[in-house]
């Protein structure tokens, strides 16, 4: 339909218009997708010939750093990474469906960053345990596992850092969760008693449930998607949890952020078997115990110091062998094979009773 052509640029256009060109730009989509998953196609075929793994970290990244470099708006970065993520998911399906392993039950926070971050074509397995999600990776019986790392408020996820240790899987990737906390119930606020959760989101939301809920009772549950189940059939009782999770068990959204520090996110790293190609913008996640003697951890960071690789987290944990004994986990910016780091990886290892790589992966951009 042609536009008035005495109309002021001022004057809105008719409604109906809008959506007849927003009809013919949706057509115009829909067959770019189907002539970009003709060529997916041809891609699987050629990667079961050469025994390619469908996922690939590294063409995932430059997929979608080129589609956000290319946006001049309106639509924001993010908008622009969920829309491709989802793309690409559904060329997995294609290709190859992925089975990838996460934290369940269904609803779980580790369910919505393996949708954010694979997009809702993959086959997902939920797991009762975190250890048990690598198990499943290490065993091949799940392509891709997603666990989560460390918390921008409670700090680094003890069991994924014991399982990371105890079995053989590779990192591959990591993914930035905004983690966004929702009281969920069938009634109105001043009706609820009481109130399920687990213990981790009752921490992040502690002051609020103070302030707002003084008077209602606590209580523990399992997991966040265990508190929205147990609550959407109790009168008086709420969850607290992802909008997400009670979108699946209909439990209604009564009040949305309520966590006490805006901006809290969950990193989560993508573990599989296979190494992955630096992308020029990596991190490496490296354990490593210390040889006995004195001075052996300033030697270790200073091997990197040296070699100017910048390292964003370090954290140690018991190791279980002997008493005041530890193993530490670090991420260093830089991909293994990069010179530099290859180099502070050689000195470090002198002063190591034991060093491993967990894995080199392409470095997060943004909070999903």
């Amino acid at each position: 339909m042609s536009r008035d052509p005495n109309a002021s640029p001022a004057d809105p256009r008719p409604l109906e218009e809008l959506r007849q060109l927003i009809d013919a730009v949706d057509e115009r989509l829909v067959a770019l997708l189907a002539e970009r998953a003709r060529l997916v196609i041809e891609v699987g075929e050629r990667k079961r010939h050469c025994g390619t793994p469908t996922y690939v970290p590294s063409r995932e990244r430059a997929v979608i750093e080129r589609a956000v470099a290319r946006n001049q708006g309106p639509l924001s970065p993010r908008t622009i990474e969920a829309v491709f993520r989802e793309i690409m998911s559904g060329s997995f399906a294609l290709e190859r469906p992925l089975r990838v392993a996460c934290l369940g039950p269904a609803g779980s926070f580790s369910h919505l960053a393996t949708i954010r971050h694979f997009g809702s074509s993959v086959e997902t397995v939920f797991l009762p345990a975190i250890e048990d999600v690598v198990v499943e990776v290490e065993a091949s019986r799940c392509d891709h596992g997603l666990v989560p790392y460390e918390n921008s408020s409670m700090g680094s996820v003890l069991e994924t850092l014991d399982a990371l240790v105890a079995h053989p899987v590779s990192v591959r990737a990591e993914s930035l969760v905004a983690v966004r906390l929702a009281l969920l119930a069938n009634d109105p606020i001043g009706a609820i008693r009481r109130v399920y959760s687990k213990q981790q989101a009752f921490a992040q939301c502690r002051a609020w449930c103070a302030r707002v809920l003084p008077h209602a009772e606590l209580v523990t549950e399992s997991s966040t998607s265990a508190a929205v189940a147990r609550a959407s059939g109790e009168p008086g009782a709420a969850a607290i949890a992802s909008s997400f999770a009670g979108e699946l068990h209909g439990l209604p959204t009564v009040v949305d952020g309520i966590e006490d520090r805006a901006g809290n996110a969950t990193r989560f790293l993508v573990i599989g078997r296979e190494p992955v190609a630096p992308t020029g913008n990596d991190k490496t996640t490296v354990m490593f115990a210390l040889s006995d003697r004195a001075g052996a951890l300033v030697e270790v960071l200073e091997s990197f110091r040296r070699e100017g690789v910048n390292l964003s987290h370090i954290e140690k944990r018991p190791s279980g062998d002997a008493h005041w004994d530890y193993l530490f986990f670090i991420d260093a910016l830089a991909h293994e094979s990069d010179p530099a780091m290859a180099r502070a990886l050689v000195e470090a290892r002198l002063h190591c009773a034991r060093l491993l790589v967990l894995g080199s992966y392409p470095r997060a951009e943004r909070v999903l």
